[in-house]
C-alpha cells in the first residue's frame, strides 16, 4: 500500500487555507498546523503553488519535529543534523526570517540541497556549516552556550520508515546499530555543549528502536542533570496510530 504523502503549507508566503483549493485531492493533516496531505497519487513538482515555494514535501511527522522546537524570531537555532533542510525551512518560517538559523550536516551533497530550497521558500535567515564527521564540534566553537534551540535529528536506523521502505529492514544490523547509537550519544552531548542557559534542545529521530530513543535520551539526562525534560515528556509517532513515519521526539530546557 502506498503511503500517503504530505505537504507542509510554507508561513513565509502563504496560510494552509490558501492553498488547499489549489490542490487536487489534498487535506488537512490531522496534527500539524501547516500540513496537507495527498491521498492520491500528483506530480507535486508540477504544481504552481510547489515551483514558488508556497508549499514544500515534507512528512507530518518531521514537521511536528519542527513544531516542537518552538522557535521565535529573533532566536538563535541551530538545526545540527539538517540533512537536505526539509526541517530547517520549517524553522525558517517559525522564526519569520528573524534570528540565525544555522544548518549543519556531515554531508556535502545533501547540504548543498538546502541552498536552492531556500531561495524557492523566501527563506533568508539559514547559515550553513558543514561539518566533519566524529569532528563535529570544530566547526561550531563560537555557538558554545549560545543557542536559545538546539534540534538533533540524528542519523539513525530508519526504523520509522518502514512503511515507504520495507526493503530498510534487511540493512540493519547489530554491529550498524551500535555506531549509530555512540553517534546519536555524541551528538546529543554537542546539541547541550550549545546551549545557553535556559535553551531548548530537541532531540528526534526516525525509529521505533527503544535504544535510539527513550534508552538513549534517559542516559543523557543522566550525563547531563542540568536538563529539564518538558511536561509531556516524550512523544512517540506511530504509522498504525498517526498517519506519519515512525519517530520519536523528546525535548528539555537547560537549566543551567
Amino acid at each position: 500500500e502506498r503511503a500517503p504523502l504530505d505537504l507542509r503549507a510554507n508561513r513565509l508566503k502563504t496560510m494552509r487555507s490558501a492553498v488547499l483549493p489549489l490542490i487536487p485531492g489534498a487535506v488537512p493533516t490531522a496534527h500539524a498546523q501547516d500540513g496537507l496531505r495527498l491521498v492520491d497519487a500528483l506530480n507535486v513538482e508540477e504544481l504552481p503553488v510547489y515551483m514558488d515555494g508556497r508549499v514544500e514535501v515534507q512528512d507530518e511527522g518531521s514537521q511536528l519535529i519542527a513544531a516542537a522546537c518552538r522557535a521565535q524570531p529573533g532566536m538563535t537555532v541551530v538545526d545540527l543534523c539538517a540533512g537536505a533542510g526539509g526541517k530547517t525551512l520549517a524553522l525558517a518560517a517559525d522564526m519569520e526570517n528573524r534570528g540565525r538559523l544555522i544548518a549543519c550536516d556531515a554531508d556535502r551533497a545533501r547540504l548543498s540541497r538546502l541552498g536552492p530550497r531556500a531561495e524557492r521558500a523566501g527563506a533568508t535567515n539559514i547559515e550553513t556549516r558543514l561539518l566533519d564527521a566524529n569532528r563535529e564540534d570544530e566547526a561550531l566553537g563560537d555557538l558554545i552556550g549560545a543557542a536559545d534551540v538546539v534540534l538533533i535529528d540524528a542519523p539513525c536506523s530508519g526504523t520509522g520508515t518502514w512503511r515507504r521502505n520495507p526493503e530498510a529492514r534487511w540493512r540493519l544490523t547489530p554491529q550498524r546499530l551500535a555506531r549509530l547509537t555512540a553517534l546519536q550519544a555524541r551528538l546529543a552531548d554537542l546539541g547541550v555543549l550549545l546551549l545557553k542557559p535556559g535553551g531548548r534542545l530537541v532531540y528526534a529521530g526516525c525509529s521505533r528502536l527503544p535504544e535510539e530513543g527513550l534508552v538513549l535520551v534517559e542516559a543523557l539526562r543522566e550525563r547531563h542533570p542540568d536538563l529539564t525534560s518538558d511536561v509531556g515528556g516524550s512523544q512517540t509517532l506511530r504509522p498504525d496510530r498517526d498517519e506519519t513515519d515512525g519517530f520519536f521526539i523528546a525535548g528539555y530546557e537547560k537549566s543551567c
